[in-house]
Parts: C-alpha cells; structure tokens; sequence
C-alpha cells in the first residue's frame, strides 16, 4: 500500500444522502475538483468506500 492518499472529489454532494455529505465533509473536501492528501489507514479507506462514486483517488 502507498503511504499517502490524494483525493479528489469529482462529483458534487448536491441531492445526496446527509451522511454521504457528511463523510465527504469529514475527508476535508468543500469544492468540486479539490484535492486533498490523506494517510493511508484504514478508517480513510472506509471513508473513500463510502462516498467512492463521488470522489476519485490516486496513491502516492
């Protein structure tokens, strides 16, 4: 497994259920196209299996 995680979301959280909003919110992303760079751990990839139509991922 890489040591670090870029996640980009790609869709928008509009018309989506509250915890998908919420986890997407949790991950640090605001704006459609923002990237962030997270640890790659366990509860990450939950987050990322939860909302994975939404956002797309890149290891580093």
């Amino acid at each position: 497994m890489a040591n670090k995680l870029a996640i980009t979301l790609t869709r928008s959280v509009i018309g989506r259920p509250q915890d998908q909003r919420i986890t997407v919110k949790t991950l640090g992303l605001k704006k459609v196209n923002q990237t962030v760079v997270h640890e790659d751990n366990a509860a990450i990839r939950g987050m990322i299996n939860k909302v994975s139509h939404l956002v797309t991922v890149n290891e580093q």
